[in-house]
């Protein structure tokens, strides 16, 4: 089998939107209600991509995973912080590829100028838990009964990895397009690829 992490394009929208949809139908790691098709998910990339990655993980043209960067916060002196998710497909689970998809995602962010990652996880959830901090993202705090889905109130952990070290005159992170052509990009996709065991 030949596995590759890549970029996203509008031709992963339904794959994408399938893998989503277990999570949003069955699962309180989502809190939407309603599972996007694939031309809501295509709408979705379209706007992410436009200024953060959102990356795949292909195994012989199944996407078997996904992971993407957002905007953190609106307001502006938030923008040197992203938050990130990662889902990976029921039958590609406890293969590695949460890990290899979020190294790749977490080596590109920072070339944009982004200092500090922040990743929600609806608890208990042990599995992600394990993931992020295997990452190094340590727990900062815990909105409790934030939400409630599927008949229970659920508490929502938020753990933060420091990116880069904090400029004391930081620039505008660039836009994706200004860094998916330089040779550093391949290099830290090259990163999640080298865990990838196919």
């Amino acid at each position: 089998m030949a596995a590759m992490i890549r970029l996203a394009s509008l031709d992963d929208a339904g794959q994408i939107a399938d893998i989503y949809s277990h999570f949003v139908l069955n699962t309180p790691v989502s809190f939407e209600s309603e599972a996007p098709d694939g031309a809501e998910t295509s709408r979705r990339i379209v706007a992410v991509l436009e200024h953060y990655p959102w990356l795949v993980c292909d195994v012989d043209g199944v996407v078997a995973g996904y992971a993407y960067a957002s905007q953190h916060r609106v307001r502006f002196h938030y923008q040197w912080s992203v938050d990130v998710s990662v889902y990976v497909h029921e039958a590609f689970r406890r293969r590695g590829i949460g890990k290899a998809i979020y190294t790749a995602l977490l080596n590109v962010v920072p070339m944009q100028g982004f200092v500090s990652a922040f990743a929600g996880i609806t608890l208990p959830n042990s599995a992600s838990v394990k993931l992020h901090e295997a990452m190094g993202f340590l727990p900062v705090g815990v909105y409790r009964n934030v939400g409630n889905k599927l008949g229970k109130w659920h508490d929502v952990g938020w753990w933060q990895l420091p990116l880069a070290e904090p400029p004391s005159n930081p620039l505008r992170p660039l836009k994706l397009e200004q860094v998916v052509q330089l040779a550093m990009w391949q290099d830290g996709l090259a990163k999640g690829n080298d865990l990838l065991n196919f």
